[in-house]
């Protein structure tokens, strides 16, 4: 057995055993999950995937140990945007707090094999035609840009998503959730619930994200196995850190300026290659716990401040 098949075994034997751990010991199906839990919940998560960091390096070396670190701390952050527009889709749909738990779960494990997908198209793509990546450079550059002199006013209109009109030309749809099911026989015929929509949209969601995400982990690292497990690892901690901070998002409004300038040194970082620049993966790493470490400190320091006596 090679190296990264041993790697490759690994990762699927902990992730399913934590995946089992989570549901079988962590959550319990209709349960409401409090801010202890989750803050418990997503310790296990961090920690795994540190585990999994741990491992790479002793089994893969230093480099790929920090290249994997360094995607994972920024899928992971940006993460948090997702949380946003997953708690707007929540209120918008009027979502009941026992079924958070097992749509977010649904979503989420839909999420992921979509990301695997467009993962291995873009692993593809890339091995067929290198100069993607400059042009994953120069849409790094744009979009982190554009995002760090965006107006802070997230305005999303659920009404006019794509997707979910889409879903109400093509499926009969009904505003009842049927207790947590996903369809509902009415008149002898299928409705398709509240609750199935929430978790396509949920999916359809993370993947317009990982529109960003993704070609900046490519500016990290080349390595299949870094951009699968980072990925994987960031997506399955969204479900803990959603009910850490859904009351405190309001508390992280200058994280997407961190965020953003991530994104603008990746994709230099990519663009210079063709200048045969390469920078240390190390240098990766430190601008982007720099970066989001101060954007989280100045967010909830201005929050405080800002905060009515």
């Amino acid at each position: 057995m090679t190296q990264s098949q041993i790697t490759y075994l690994t990762f699927g034997i902990v992730l399913l055993l934590a995946v089992i751990f989570d549901l079988g010991l962590l959550s319990k199906k209709g349960t409401p999950v409090t801010i202890r839990k989750a803050l418990y919940q997503t310790a296990f998560w961090v920690l795994l995937a540190l585990a999994f960091f741990g491992f790479l390096w002793y089994e893969n070396g230093h480099k790929t140990a920090l290249e994997y670190l360094s995607a994972y701390l920024m899928e992971w952050s940006l993460s948090i945007d997702n949380i946003f527009v997953f708690i707007l889709i929540f209120a918008f749909f009027g979502v009941k707090e026992q079924y958070y738990g097992r749509v977010l779960l649904i979503g989420i494990l839909l999420a992921v094999f979509l990301r695997i997908i467009f993962i291995s198209v873009g692993i593809v793509l890339v091995a067929k035609f290198d100069w993607l990546l400059y042009v994953f450079g120069a849409i790094l550059v744009y979009t982190g840009s554009a995002m760090f002199f965006a107006k802070g006013e997230n305005e999303i209109d659920l009404e006019k998503n794509k997707v979910y009109r889409m879903l109400r030309r093509v499926l009969p749809l009904t505003t009842e959730d049927a207790d947590g099911r996903f369809t509902l026989i009415k008149d002898k015929k299928k409705y398709y619930t509240n609750i199935f929509v929430v978790v396509i949209l949920l999916a359809s969601t993370d993947v317009v994200f990982a529109i960003d995400s993704i070609p900046a982990v490519f500016g990290i690292s080349k390595q299949k196995m870094v951009i699968y497990t980072s990925n994987i690892f960031a997506v399955l901690g969204l479900r803990s850190l959603f009910f850490l901070l859904k009351g405190a998002v309001n508390k992280f409004r200058y994280l997407q300026h961190g965020i953003a300038v991530v994104l603008v040194f990746i994709g230099l970082k990519m663009l210079a290659e063709f200048f045969e620049v390469h920078l240390p993966v190390f240098v990766s790493l430190l601008v982007i716990l720099v970066c989001i470490s101060l954007a989280i400190v100045y967010s909830m320091l201005a929050a405080k401040k800002e905060k009515p006596s």
